[in-house]
């Protein structure tokens, strides 16, 4: 079935909209849907090429579809590359920029970049709060 065919059957109704204001944008929760925006360039659904970006045990798992599966293959039609926890964001471009030299969605390069970095930055553990500063009368009686 043809991308296209398979857009025109999902656009109206699918189980992964999200619709929370009437007159607002229509987002999507759906597998390889970088930007979380429902539309047929984005969707992970309706393209037969698409890069998932997922946290894992491990780190962050990217996984895009080989060009050489048949549409019948499940998992061996996909390839998986990790990105450890404490890696940062250069490790994460390379992986982007080689999807995108390949010629595989080079569209999809600074969406994968920005998805990448942002659950980079959300694995990361918080600093410490600074020790709170007493202030007014409290600070002039123990000085």
């Amino acid at each position: 079935m043809s991308s296209d065919l398979e857009w025109l059957l999902l656009r109206g109704n699918s189980s992964f909209l999200v619709k929370r204001v009437p007159e607002g944008p229509i987002f999507s929760k759906e597998p390889g849907n970088l930007i979380n925006i429902h539309s047929q360039k984005f969707s992970g659904l309706a393209n037969a090429k698409t890069i998932d970006v997922r946290p894992s045990a491990n780190g962050i798992a990217i996984t895009h579809r080989k060009k050489s599966a048949s549409s019948r293959s499940v998992r061996s039609a996909y390839a998986s590359t990790i990105i450890g926890s404490r890696t940062g964001p250069r490790r994460a471009l390379g992986i982007a920029a080689q999807a995108a030299k390949r010629g595989y969605r080079p569209d999809l390069r600074a969406a994968t970049l920005a998805r990448v970095s942002a659950l980079v930055a959300a694995q990361k553990e918080p600093k410490a709060a600074p020790p709170k500063k007493l202030r007014g009368k409290k600070a002039k009686v123990t000085v």
